[in-house]
């Protein structure tokens, strides 16, 4: 089993969800990465998320956008994004790492040399925004041939029509995304977001992490109680910027939501 499904198959066991935690690589610089992580990890985050800058993140919102505007400007590059993560796998063997990002840093050098290097740099998935599920063959087959997980992405607008293309050679968990529209600025409403869970979940045995807009624990719980994972970047990412790249404010905030996707289902029957 790969470390993403041997993490939501041990959290389904204990009857809890996941907390996906986003951050972005390079913010405030390269050199800060790296105990922001460990702090997240140490928060309670059960998955890490880590962007690649990108100059057009076009489906992220201001807070993720300042954080790539950040990264960039201290100078990030795809190699410090895998020097980041071949650490943190050495410092968490066990904790799945996730590459988020967009097709053009992914494939500058080809689809071959992205695998691989991921492969050498222990990441376990990849995100790719804007490649669709109608496009698998440009960087699919390279990443499972290094038994990476594509992690496709499911929206509102995905209909029962489309969803077969987009679960298929999907693998590690569906990311839904609440919202059509970009992150951090709303969120779905809690029925919307059952309803559209309960949908996916009957057509696939992937796990189901929903994101975009979660921002509290109230909201963090909500999801918790019925999708198998939780995602949170934008808070998460503000709250490191406003504290200057201080780690403690990541662990501090993970901390809480961590505690309230715990708690989420305790008393609860189903």
């Amino acid at each position: 089993m790969s470390r993403l499904a041997d993490t939501f198959a041990r959290l389904k066991a204990e009857d809890r969800a996941a907390l996906v935690a986003f951050v972005t690589a390079g913010d405030p610089s390269p050199a800060h990465t790296p105990a922001i992580l460990d702090a997240i990890v140490a928060g309670g985050a059960d998955v890490i998320e880590l962007g690649m800058p990108f100059t057009d993140p076009m489906a992220d919102g201001p807070a993720i956008q300042e954080a790539n505007i950040r990264a960039l400007a201290a100078g990030t590059k795809t190699a410090d994004v895998l020097a980041i993560a071949k650490g943190f796998r050495e410092r968490h063997p066990n904790v799945p790492l996730v590459l988020m990002g967009y097709a053009n840093p992914m494939l500058s050098r080809g689809a071959d040399w992205f695998a691989q290097a991921l492969e050498e740099a222990g990441i376990d998935g990849v995100i790719c925004v804007d490649i669709p599920a109608e496009e698998d063959a440009a960087l699919g087959p390279p990443l499972r041939a290094k038994g990476i997980d594509l992690v496709r992405l499911a929206t509102p607008t995905t209909d029962t029509a489309r969803l077969p293309a987009v679960l298929e050679g999907a693998s590690g968990f569906l990311y839904y995304v609440s919202v059509a529209g970009i992150t951090g600025l709303q969120q779905a409403a809690t029925d919307t977001i059952e309803a559209a869970v309960a949908r996916l979940k009957a057509g696939t045995d992937l796990p189901v992490a929903v994101g975009f807009g979660v921002r509290t624990p109230e909201q963090a719980a909500a999801i918790a109680r019925v999708a198998d994972g939780v995602v949170v970047g934008s808070a998460i990412v503000d709250a490191l910027a406003k504290a200057g790249g201080n780690p403690e404010a990541g662990r501090a905030l993970v901390a809480i939501l961590a505690g309230a996707v715990r708690e989420a289902r305790v008393g609860v029957t189903a």
